[in-house]
């Protein structure tokens, strides 16, 4: 893998995260596997607070993409060893080419596998949200719990002096959901932001890399002769060993030295778009200036019906829906080896045909 090397410029510039949850020795593969993929996707949100049902649903489907992503970055890695062997008993030009190919896929699917570690980023900081939906959920729950005793009272025993006193708990209660309510729709919006800057900014980085590869792919392919030849007749004796060398050499330059600054592609927005997006942005700026929320976490009276944004991580106990699946997630994780930054090709140590002497035709 790319990681046991000296770290790109990329990931200098932004450190990679450590290995995603679902990347592991799971003892559950093949048709199990499946089976929990599937039980993953139609029992997700089934259980857990109403408020945190449909985040939950989300966490538990990113989940499964992730595992999805992870079997094809391994199978990715498969082919391009398959690809390597077939090559072998072909000619000098071809075994060379496929040979080079291999290498070139099989860093696509180690960039795949990295890809995984940083999607999880954006799951565990979306699943940070459905956490602190689930902490809410208690504060809704006690107001509406006394709302519907007074109306009970009122109705049943209109003159009981238990009425105010349920009155005043439903003035705390109120005030209490009012400060939940407003540090859950500030964190919310924080958390999506940074949930979705993760995703976007891993597959740009992917894209942009896998595209690299894709371009020096395709000058490898320049290099086999497919010069139509008559029975009997013998082809040039193949010289493009140093080439293809050289352009695997130029292609890890290429993936080491990328950052997001030197990204080929870029989303323009239109005149209209552009304009909009500003406007907006500056009558969120103007609305900002001059607002103090620097006491809206402070913690409540009541930690039993609410608990502040900083503390959530530590009541676990509030909701884990994730638990039961994730400790076989929790196993050794995989390792790999490199496949660009090594003379050798993906068999063995050897490289084919660096022993050929050339022919004369």
């Amino acid at each position: 893998m790319r990681a046991t090397r000296a770290p790109t410029a990329s990931q200098i510039q932004n450190p990679p995260p450590p290995p995603s949850s679902t990347k592991s020795g799971r003892f559950f593969k093949g048709g199990l596997g499946a089976l929990g993929h599937a039980l993953r996707g139609k029992t997700a949100g089934a259980f857990g607070p109403d408020l945190a049902k449909k985040l939950a649903q989300l966490v538990k489907m990113e989940k499964n993409v992730m595992r999805s992503l992870e079997l094809v970055a391994k199978e990715r890695m498969e082919v391009a060893q398959q690809l390597s062997i077939w090559g072998e008993a072909c000619d000098e030009d071809v075994s060379d080419v496929t040979d080079k190919l291999g290498v070139l896929l099989y860093e696509i699917g180690e960039l795949e596998d990295q890809y995984v570690d940083r999607y999880d980023q954006y799951r565990v900081t979306m699943k940070s949200i459905r956490n602190i939906e689930a902490s809410v959920q208690p504060s809704r729950d006690r107001k509406q719990k006394i709302t519907d005793q007074i109306a009970q009272l009122k109705y049943k025993e209109p003159n009981s002096p238990r009425i105010v006193v349920l009155e005043q708990e439903l003035v705390r209660a109120e005030a209490e959901s009012l400060v939940a309510e407003a540090q859950l729709s500030n964190i919310t919006r924080e958390k999506i932001k940074a949930a979705y800057t993760y995703q976007f900014d891993a597959l740009r980085e992917h894209c942009e890399k896998v595209a690299i590869i894709a371009g020096y792919g395709k000058h490898l392919l320049e290099l086999i002769d497919d010069t139509p030849v008559t029975p009997g007749e013998t082809r040039a004796a193949y010289d493009g060993y140093e080439a293809s060398k050289a352009i695997i050499q130029d292609c890890e330059d290429a993936l080491t030295n990328w950052v997001t600054q030197k990204a080929a592609v870029s989303a323009k927005l239109s005149t209209r778009a552009r304009t909009l997006s500003t406007r907006r942005r500056n009558n969120i700026k103007a609305r900002s200036e001059g607002l103090d929320l620097s006491g809206q976490d402070a913690p409540l009276n009541d930690q039993d019906t609410w608990v502040p944004a900083g503390q959530h991580q530590r009541h676990k106990d509030e909701y884990s829906e994730d638990e039961e699946d994730e400790d076989e997630d929790e196993l050794e994780g995989r390792t790999s080896h490199s496949a660009l930054g090594s003379e050798a090709g993906l068999n063995g140590g050897e490289t084919r045909g660096r022993n050929h002497e050339p022919v004369v035709a």
